[in-house]
């Protein structure tokens, strides 16, 4: 039997918890090592000068990008079959709050090649100076960046309602399914702290509590995928009353 036509089996599972771990490393990859690498804080000129001598490494991270959203929309779709059984509308809903993410993630790469454009000098604005251009090209990367605080909102939806699924199956521990409720409150705080009030300490140091519950949970979910899989598989799904 092809492994894609039984979602509630084992080689599904794991087959979801190979992407979801493809998913932790590309991710991050282009999304905290590559940006740390390169970014030097309040400085587009040192940033972009950092770029322009590893060029390699910049384009290695879009690459991880593309990797992880491939990986991101073949999840949404194997994680929605998985568990539609136990919601149809939670697990739909889930799916979507998580392809809306990487809608994001993708438009968050215009801006990447804008930037990069305009420090390049590649785009004709020959009424700008290197510098404008310079200062321009740092705010196409603050636009990018901001972008962050936008898919985060819908991965928390998609993580509370995930961990709602997982929890109600049956087949996976509730522990973890409490695990990615919890803690995915932390990209709704973490977007709420950067937007609004990047001053608020306490917010900070919760952010930092919940996004390594949530960090746990994701991987002990992925790992539990990969090497155990569901407990009962035609047992434990049992669709949601009417």
């Amino acid at each position: 039997m092809h492994p894609f036509q039984d979602p509630t089996s084992r080689s599904y599972a794991r087959m979801t918890g190979g992407l979801y771990l493809v998913i932790a490393i590309a991710g991050g990859f282009s999304i905290l090592y590559v940006p740390g690498a390169l970014n030097v804080g309040g400085d587009p000129v040192a940033t972009f000068a950092n770029i322009a001598d590893r060029r390699g490494l910049f384009h290695a991270g879009i690459a991880g990008d593309v990797v992880m959203m491939t990986a991101e929309i073949l999840v949404s779709a194997m994680l929605y079959f998985m568990f539609r059984k136990v919601s149809p509308t939670l697990s739909l809903a889930a799916s979507y709050a998580r392809v809306l993410m990487v809608a994001v993630m993708a438009a968050m790469l215009f801006f990447h090649a804008a930037a990069l454009a305009l420090a390049d000098g590649t785009v004709p604005l020959d009424s700008f100076s290197a510098a404008q251009r310079i200062e321009l090209a740092g705010l196409m990367r603050h636009v990018h960046d901001a972008g962050v605080w936008i898919w985060q909102v819908f991965f928390w939806l998609h993580l509370i309602l995930l961990g709602t699924l997982v929890a109600r199956s049956g087949v996976y521990p509730r522990l973890l399914g409490a695990g990615l409720v919890v803690g995915g409150f932390g990209y709704l705080v973490d977007s709420v702290q950067m937007f609004a009030l990047p001053e608020a300490t306490l917010l900070a140091s919760l952010k930092v509590v919940l996004l390594l519950i949530v960090t746990m949970a994701e991987i002990g979910f992925a790992m539990w995928m990969l090497i155990r899989g569901p407990r009962s598989p035609r047992q434990g799904m049992v669709p949601e009353p009417a």
